[in-house]
């Protein structure tokens, strides 16, 4: 798998990222164990977590499996914090004490003395920004993180931080930002993208396929065993079930099977080669899944359907 450098620092990072949200919910361990080491044998490198993520099992399991499926160095390893549940309440909070505190019991749950890349889960207008990213700048000169990032931020958001942290001398610079972006959701286009290029942030998006819509598996209903069907996830996929991601859906069948490749292939490629786009990162359910994700590194989309597909997803 080609290598690509985080925004404007020297972390090389596969071009495709492996996300864990599942693990510990609809993925078991074994599961987990078989996608790591098609993730990492196919060249993958980045993997991204969570503190939240599953109420911690996802750290928890990829903990267990790191320097048994693949050593520790060859991993490019990321991790969020700043949503969580405390008291039985769901919080999202970027206090200092927070961030540290996730951090650490990250650390712990991961069985490492450090992550390569340590992000801000969300935005948090009752947190002082500059709280917030004192504590990032902490996790580096504490040595318990590389590098450090933001997700969903909006565009100005995103400039202010990463303004913030490279006008002051000594500050860790933010390396990337990790947002939702695909055919169906192209919203950072209009700022976010413009603000990580020009800011130097790699951008790291997530749900590529579309909550899975873009899969084809919502054309003629919600299959049994998918996100849709899930009383606890159908509210994260039902937003995107509309006529225009019909269209789009639609448009994409037709780009696939004129290629002779499959739809997942198609949409993931048109993300990953967006300017601006390092890593799309990339979830499933199972191994099956994710080898025909990663089935991706072999294609690179026509100049004439990139931009048919880009017109019909305008919004």
């Amino acid at each position: 798998m080609q290598q690509r450098l985080l925004g404007g620092t020297g972390l090389s990072v596969s071009r495709l990222g492996l996300g864990t949200m599942g693990w510990g919910r609809t993925t078991d361990e074994h599961e987990a164990r078989d996608q790591l080491s098609a993730f990492c044998e196919a060249g993958g490198t980045l993997v991204d977590t969570a503190y939240a993520y599953a109420d911690g099992a996802s750290e928890t399991i990829l903990g267990r499996l790191l320097g048994s499926v693949v050593p520790r160095e060859d991993v490019v390893l990321a991790t969020k914090a700043g949503v969580g549940v405390r008291r039985g309440q769901r919080f999202f909070e970027t206090s200092r004490r927070t961030l540290l505190d996730c951090l650490d019991t990250s650390l712990t749950r991961l069985g490492v003395d450090h992550v390569d890349l340590f992000q801000a889960h969300v935005w948090s207008d009752a947190v002082p920004l500059e709280e917030t990213l004192g504590a990032l700048d902490h996790a580096v000169t504490s040595g318990r993180a590389s590098y450090v990032g933001i997700s969903n931020y909006t565009g100005w958001q995103t400039a202010q931080a990463a303004t913030w942290q490279r006008a002051v001398p000594g500050r860790a610079p933010l390396a990337s930002t990790q947002m939702e972006y695909s055919l169906l959701n192209r919203g950072i286009e209009d700022e976010v993208l413009p603000a990580a290029r020009a800011l130097g942030l790699g951008v790291l998006p997530w749900s590529p396929l579309g909550r899975g819509v873009l899969s084809g598996k919502y054309r003629t209903g919600t299959p049994s065993n998918s996100r849709g069907a899930d009383p606890q996830l159908s509210g994260f996929v039902d937003p995107l079930l509309t006529e225009r991601s019909s269209t789009i859906v639609q448009a994409l069948s037709r780009a696939a099977d004129g290629l002779g490749w499959s739809m997942v292939e198609v949409a993931l490629a048109w993300v990953r080669d967006r300017p601006g786009v390092v890593a799309p990162i990339v979830g499933a359910r199972t191994t099956t899944q994710l080898q025909e994700s990663l089935a991706v590194e072999e294609r690179s989309l026509p100049a004439e359907l990139i931009a048919a597909l880009d017109d019909v997803s305008a919004a």
